[in-house]
């Protein structure tokens, strides 16, 4: 009876089944053909149900209200993987299709032309890779392509000059290389024209653009094009948006381009045109927005016909541009944007200039404007940057500034402004950077300051500035910096300043302060830098000092101080200490009682140590009375017996590891640069209190040389077949890195010369020991100060200059040195950063070179490299090029954006870059940055996080070249990075990167 019950409710629910999947029309099936073909990891496509009769109701299907045909198939963002479905050209009423923003890969097969009634095709941020099919444009009734975004190589098919009814068509960031398509000239139904970010052969724009009468979109940026610009664009009367940016384009720029007058935004920055703008024929152009012709080599002055135009942005930086700003800038109600920064424009700046605009940026910086601030900038009351640094501008400060609360970035440096600082400007709610530094600016700070909560740094070094600095100082809990050295401050610091907890550089040099330093100052766990040098300081140096685990830089010269030399700052690891000409005495902590450091101690009468020079002459006379014969009696025995102790302190302090002591004739020393030093005295440095670091292959040594150099020695370890994972560095199996890891980096190093490199001085070897002296980075490694209590300091503008000098690096391995160099460990900890912060490429232990015969690819005995960095097929097929670098690139950036390590518990089995990943999809964007990052940088923050994913691509194919990588980068911000470092000779560590800020400091 049971049995016979299950076969009759089987035998029913076929019944019932059957004709409900019998019902779905042809195109319905030929859709679940396409779901059957297709990954759908997000279930986009889950309403596609056989029961329905027809696929009209389902998601991406649009049909004919009549003939109930399918006509419109939109997959856009449907997270859809695979090929393309060709099966969808059965759809013989199908005129438009999109699968913008999937994952469709693969070729694009050559009898898509089947498709032969569609109008409408976007497959626009994919992964299709190969040649783009020239049977396209056998569609006669194609009006709308987009394949940008995608991954085609090779030539535009030459067959796209034949298309006749195309309107628009798009190639836009693909890896096209053949030559520019200007047979697509031949198209005269186009209107856009969209081929940008191509690495095209060198081409130029010949003449028969012209006959593109009906463009009304021109954009073919970053496409290899030189040249000059043919006066036949003039007949390009329809075009809206012209850009021809970041070109090689020379020559002057044609008059005839003021005939484009239904252009609203003219684009011809980043190109070597030079000579003068037309200076007429403007007012005929009454569409135009904008125009950006900066980073060129344009001289002459600036068109009063183009200023009296109703812009909204003029561009015109980078130039050599002369003469005044026409007065009638000032009449343009639409300008929100003004950026004519690095020319040789001089006079004043129009005096209306802001009252009846919505400015929104101002950058007039590195000219020779002078007169005073018009006081009219702010009038709508919609100002959030005033850049006018190395200017000759005088004057006060307007009031009316002062009451301009949208205001976020406020830079007057190097100028010639007096006066008293309107004390509700120091007060302002958003304001992020103030920075006055070398004016003549006096009076006190307002206690006003107290409102300016978002005030991260504040720079106002070199003026007058003078009275206390006060207490409501200590409210501002996200400053950053403080630089306020070189003015007449009096009285005491302030009690409150020990709540700057954020705070990280402290420079108040050259004022006249006075008082006790504060034992309170440890709460202030973040400094970095503290400067109080040239002041009336009194009293002793705490002892709690030496808890400030972060500090590098401490200068308390030139004061009162008296007593001893606390013990405790033995503890911090400064690179820099100057406690000299103060009242200090007794004796010196045993650290510091060395030679190198005389300098830092002079200047105290009573300080004491067995330093030449620093006690009181008349001490050491009668010590010497006493001392003398003592020296001569006991000299030989003395000799004997310290080298005796020394030979077996070094022959036995590390009996189961390497041997300290080497008999120094035996060493073999060969130099890549002109040395001031010798093999003794980097052997006489390497002792176990220098220690600074221990990697994979081997320890690392601080050696100070005689001549205050100091230099970083990587001694080898001296045994093979060493396994190390985690952070800790290299996977090698069965070879020792004694051996190969010093050959290889003496040989790579050797013969490298590049700023983001680190510079090999020498190598010394013999039988038994391997050592290579390196340039000394006082910061140490990313890794180690990104992942420690010090990652505070990194704020966007560093992280984003490391990531660009690492790129650049990288990039110089790659493409610039023969045969190319593939490193094959980046990782955080193998880039060091310097003075400034600048990063070097480093840790060459494992590089190899790649052979030009099969293109960058050679197999691997071994694994090489990090956990968490190791490219997925590299892992697994011992291939590595150049891309497999891109890959751990690509987790140092993600590091850079979200702050973690490439591994941890915290993901369970995942990495980084799988985290990074799910928690996007999961959470959102919000999830995956670095708390410790400023809101304000959110975009260019989310844009490095793109780069990052995109270098750590599964695909080999899908990662960006380094030197892709490195143009990518320099495009993250409309603002450039200072590569300076430097003014007036003194250390400015922290940058902004503005358009304008060429080695300005943040």
């Amino acid at each position: 009876m049971f049995p016979l019950t299950l076969i009759t409710i089987f035998i029913i629910s076929i019944f019932i089944s059957f004709p409900q999947t019998l019902s779905l029309n042809q195109e319905g099936l030929y859709l679940q053909h396409l779901k059957l073909t297709l990954d759908d990891p997000t279930n986009s496509l889950s309403n596609w149900n056989t029961r329905h009769d027809t696929p009209c109701n389902w998601s991406a299907v649009t049909c004919d209200s009549t003939t109930s045909s399918i006509i419109s198939l939109n997959f856009t963002s449907f997270n859809l993987v695979g090929p393309f479905p060709l099966i969808l050209c059965r759809l013989h009423s199908l005129s438009s299709l999109s699968f913008s923003n999937n994952f469709i890969n693969s070729s694009l097969p050559s009898n898509i032309s089947n498709c032969s009634n569609l109008v409408y095709l976007d497959l626009s941020l994919n992964t299709l890779v190969g040649e783009i099919p020239g049977s396209l444009a056998s569609i006669t009734s194609l009006r709308y392509l987009d394949l940008s975004g995608n991954n085609f190589s090779g030539d535009v098919p030459a067959s796209f000059g034949t298309f006749r009814n195309l309107e628009e068509i798009s190639l836009v960031d693909n890896l096209l290389d053949g030559d520019f398509p200007m047979f697509l000239t031949n198209v005269t139904t186009l209107k856009t024209l969209n081929l940008s970010y191509n690495p095209f052969r060198p081409s130029q724009i010949g003449p028969e653009i012209g006959n593109l009468a009906s463009l009304e979109y021109f954009w073919v940026a970053n496409c290899s094009l030189f040249g000059e610009l043919p006066d036949s664009v003039s007949r390009l009367g329809k075009v809206i948006n012209f850009d021809v940016s970041s070109n090689g384009l020379s020559g002057r720029i044609p008059s005839s381009i003021t005939e484009l007058t239904s252009a609203v935004q003219i684009e011809l920055y980043g190109n070597e045109f030079s000579g003068e703008l037309p200076s007429s024929g403007w007012l005929k152009m009454r569409s135009l927005r904008m125009f950006d012709a900066a980073m060129n080599k344009l001289n002459g002055t600036i068109p009063d016909d183009l200023t009296q135009l109703q812009l909204a942005s003029l561009n015109l930086y980078e130039n050599e541009l002369v003469g005044d700003v026409p007065e009638s800038i000032a009449n343009s109600v639409n300008l929100y944007e003004l950026k004519l920064f690095s020319n040789k424009l001089s006079g004043e700046l129009p005096k209306k200039l802001g009252e009846n605009s919505r400015l929104e940026l101002i950058d007039v910086s590195n000219n020779n404007f002078s007169g005073e601030i018009p006081p009219g900038l702010c009038s709508k009351g919609e100002l959030t940057q005033l850049l006018m640094i190395d200017n000759s501008f005088s004057g006060e400060i307007p009031a009316s500034l002062s009451e301009c609360r949208s205001l976020t970035r406020v830079r007057l440096s190097n100028n010639r402004f007096s006066g008293n600082v309107p004390p509700s400007f120091w007060g302002l709610p958003h304001l992020s950077l103030l920075e006055l530094s070398y004016n003549l600016f006096s009076g006190e700070i307002s206690k006003s300051i107290a409102s300016g909560l978002n005030l991260s740094q504040l720079l106002i070094s070199n003026n007058n500035f003078s009275g206390k600095i006060p207490e409501e100082i200590g409210f501002l809990s996200n400053l950053l910096s403080f630089v306020a050295n070189d003015n007449q401050f009096s009285g005491s610091l302030p009690d409150s300043m020990v709540n700057l907890r954020e705070l990280g550089r402290l420079n108040l040099e050259n004022n006249e302060l006075s008082g006790e330093i504060s034992s309170e100052i440890t709460e202030m766990k973040k400094l970095n830098d503290l400067n109080l040098g040239s002041n009336g300081f009194s009293g002793r140096i705490p002892a709690e000092m030496g808890k400030l685990s972060t500090l590098n830089y401490l200068d308390l010269s030139n004061n009162q101080l008296i007593g001893p030399v606390p013990d405790e700052l033995q503890n911090l690891k400064l690179n820099q200490l100057n406690l000299s000409n103060n009242r200090l005495s007794g004796e010196l902590p045993p650290l510091f009682a060395k030679e190198m450091y005389k300098s830092s101690f002079m200047g105290n009468p009573g300080l004491c140590g067995e330093i030449s020079g620093l006690c009181d002459s008349r001490i050491e006379v009668k010590k010497q009375r006493y001392l003398w014969l003592l020296r001569t009696i006991f000299v030989l025995a003395a000799v004997i017996f310290l080298v005796g102790v020394v030979w077996f302190y070094y022959k036995y302090k590390n009996f189961n590891q390497v041997k300290q002591t080497i008999d120094k004739s035996k060493w073999t020393l060969m130099s890549f640069h002109k040395l001031g030093f010798s093999e003794y005295e980097i052997l006489d440095c390497l002792d176990e209190d220098n220690v600074i670091g221990t990697g994979a292959s081997g320890k690392v040594y601080k050696a100070v040389l005689s001549n205050g150099e100091a230099v970083a020695v990587k001694k080898l370890w001296g045994f093979s077949n060493k396994f190390v994972d985690g952070d800790g560095g290299d996977v090698e199996n069965g070879r020792g890195i004694h051996d190969d890891g010093f050959e290889a980096e003496v040989e790579t190093l050797g013969k490298i010369r590049h700023k983001n490199i680190v510079r090999l001085w020498c190598c010394c070897k013999t039988k038994d020991c391997k050592l290579l002296v390196y340039e000394y980075m006082p910061n140490g490694s990313l890794g180690d100060l990104l992942h420690s209590s010090k990652g505070g300091l990194l704020d966007w503008p560093t992280r984003y200059r490391i990531a660009l000098d690492a790129a650049e690096g990288l990039s110089y391995l790659h493409h610039d040195c023969v045969p190319a160099i593939v490193h094959r460990d980046v990782k955080s900890n193998n880039i060091l950063l310097d003075g400034d912060y600048g990063a070097k490429v480093a840790d060459f232990g494992v590089a190899k070179v790649v052979d030009a015969i099969g293109k960058g690819t050679k197999s691997m005995s071994v694994i090489a490299g990090s956990c968490g960095y190791i490219a997925p097929e590299y892992a697994y097929t011992l291939r590595v090029n150049e891309r497999s670098d891109t890959y751990s690139f690509g987790v140092v950036i993600l590091e850079l954006v979200t702050g973690k390590r490439p591994v941890d518990p915290e993901y369970g089995e995942k990495d980084l870059v799988k985290w990074v990943c799910t928690t996007m999809d999961q959470k959102g964007v919000d999830h995956v940055i670095d708390p410790k990052l400023d809101s304000c940088f959110k975009e260019e923050t989310c844009k490095l996080l793109n780069i990052g994913l995109l270098c750590t691509s599964p695909l080999p194919i899908n990662r960006p070249s380094m030197r892709r990588v490195v143009k990518m980068l320099q495009e993250v911000s409309g603002e450039n990075l200072s590569k300076s470092g430097k003014r007036d000779g003194k250390l400015t560590p922290y940058y902004y990167e503005d358009a304008s800020d060429q080695g300005s400091v943040v």
